[in-house]
């Protein structure tokens, strides 16, 4: 979205770029209600009252392509464009209809621009395609909007239990391939080596700001200079939800973001007077905040290395997080101390990491070592 015109008068106490994201949240929320039928009005306005931006967003994205199928797909509704659906249409729903929709989400293709993108929704993917249908029928149901409430007859999704899936990071050696691949380019491409020669100091800070504190790709895109303090040596992120985290500066991060401030990040690209980006702490080349995914691209390239693997099979900055949280327990910290550095909401999400810990089973079998007599 184009955010020239949009001027921000900020007195919250959040940077102006934080300020601005939500704004720009808020504003495709909108674009995307004007387009969906008008009698789910209030829907819309239930949805703002009770969801922060982000989730309202995915759930309106995830209505509207509901609505398309049942255009496309079906004979549910005679509309020829969305906003024309009919709340009447919606009572002729039946829970089976849904039922065939989620299975229908599995696998799909899509023609676009001369090509056929074929898609595919795990079970996680499809539990919230499916949470998002039934809120808007419960909703639906509440307001008498239509006369019965199917949603007990949707299929349920079964989600591996925790645990069930093998929590991918980084080992010791392959973070310290990591980082030597950075330092030395060693494992880069001819072309890679290129921009290296450029950005190497910004790399290597953002991956130890990654590795140390376990951020997420958002936290880190959102940093501005202004976010750090080094005489107090500390640095405000903000999290989900809007909470606002101080993190202590580590010796190691705070040289090598000096080291890229003062030796590497280029002049910000010229840009109005109050632009929120002007203070970005991480820049692409071209003097613009590195997006999402620029980050998550350089991520995976240096993960690669360390994995020896090609370039798609890098780790995501997700996986650098699941990183930080195995090696502090590993090394012995409190599964309540790194649940606060992470910003876990439920601890159990932490004690997963816990449950992956490499060789505690050979450490808990060489404590019954039974020697004979």
């Amino acid at each position: 979205m184009d955010t020239q015109g949009i001027h921000i008068h900020n007195k919250s106490g959040k940077p102006d770029n934080i300020v601005l994201k939500e704004v720009m949240t808020e504003e495709k929320c909108a674009e995307i209600e004007a387009g969906l039928p008008s009698f789910l009005l209030g829907f819309f306005r239930y949805l703002k009252g009770n969801l922060l931006p982000l989730s309202r967003l995915a759930y309106l994205r995830d209505i509207r392509f509901f609505l398309d199928y049942l255009i496309h797909e079906t004979d549910l509704t005679r509309a020829e464009n969305i906003r024309d659906i009919k709340q009447a249409e919606f009572a002729g729903i039946k829970a089976v209809d849904i039922n065939i929709y989620l299975d229908y989400l599995r696998k799909y293709k899509v023609r676009q621009g001369g090509g056929v993108y074929v898609y595919h929704n795990d079970n996680k993917s499809l539990a919230r395609k499916r949470s998002s249908i039934s809120v808007l029928f419960k909703y639906l149901y509440r307001d008498e909007m239509i006369e019965k409430n199917i949603t007990d007859g949707f299929d349920p999704i079964r989600l591996p239990k925790a645990g069930d899936k093998e929590i991918k990071h980084l080992e010791e050696n392959e973070i310290m391939l990591m980082l030597d691949a950075v330092a030395s380019a060693e494992g880069l491409t001819k072309k890679e080596k290129q921009y290296w020669a450029k950005t190497k100091l910004r790399d290597r800070a953002m991956l130890l700001l990654f590795l140390t504190y376990g951020l997420r790709l958002s936290e880190l895109q959102q940093l501005n200079v202004s976010s750090f303090n080094f005489g107090r040596g500390e640095f405000k992120i903000f999290r989900k939800r809007g909470k606002e985290a101080i993190m202590p500066i580590s010796d190691t991060v705070s040289k090598a973001l000096k080291a890229y401030v003062d030796g590497e990040r280029p002049a910000p690209a010229a840009a109005a007077p109050g632009d929120p980006d002007a203070d970005a702490l991480f820049l692409s080349l071209q003097g613009g905040r590195m997006t999402e995914r620029q980050i998550r691209q350089l991520v995976k390239k240096y993960t690669s290395i360390a994995l020896g693997t090609g370039r798609d099979e890098g780790y995501s900055p997700h996986k650098l997080r699941a990183t930080t949280a195995t090696s502090l327990i590993e090394r012995g910290h409190s599964i309540f101390d790194v649940q606060e550095l992470l910003n876990h909401d439920n601890i159990t999400t932490t004690q997963l990491y816990a449950a992956h810990r490499k060789g505690a089973k050979r450490e808990l079998v060489k404590e019954l070592e039974w020697d004979e007599v």
